[in-house]
């Protein structure tokens, strides 16, 4: 399983200690992290998953491995910028945004639109005019820990793996 954590390149402290518990706590689960590989949320995430003993995988926007944090184990060196975001979206079971800027809006975006289920950690609150809520397959899985954010990523990629 491979489970994808998207977020800003810059983040705060709090944040970053969030994405590496998350990244620690996909590693627990014996799933693969998936991120785009350079810093803030995807270098804390990658440190968290490393240091329990996980595999990273970065799939980078520019033309070059050396542009990836120093976590990363599998450089997927891409060339596309931002364009990358689907590459990261389609090769996750599920993501976990933790907080964000637009990049990871657009990488939400995309999850939803594709199916692949997101999962909230203090970020994007979204609702579509008129949507009800029995629609949960489109809809961001809000929660409060990092913890959580990892059991209900398994959860429902395991769902939608079946």
């Amino acid at each position: 399983m491979q489970i994808g954590v998207i977020g800003s390149s810059q983040c705060s402290p709090e944040i970053a200690g969030m994405a590496e518990k998350v990244g620690e706590e996909i590693a627990k689960a014996g799933a693969a992290l998936v991120c785009g590989g350079l810093g803030g949320v995807m270098s804390a995430a990658a440190r968290g998953a490393k240091r329990a003993g996980g595999k990273t995988i970065g799939i980078l926007p520019g033309f070059s491995k050396e542009e990836a944090n120093r976590y990363i184990d599998v450089f997927i060196v891409t060339g596309l910028s931002q364009a990358r975001n689907l590459i990261v979206v389609r090769s996750s079971d599920a993501v976990v945004a933790v907080e964000g800027g637009f990049g990871t809006l657009s990488e939400i975006a995309l999850a939803l639109n594709i199916g692949v289920p997101v999962i909230g950690l203090n970020t994007w609150e979204l609702e579509k005019a008129g949507e009800k809520d029995e629609n949960r397959n489109r809809k961001i899985i809000r929660v409060t820990t990092p913890e959580e954010a990892v059991r209900k990523a398994i959860k429902t990629a395991e769902e939608n793996i079946k």
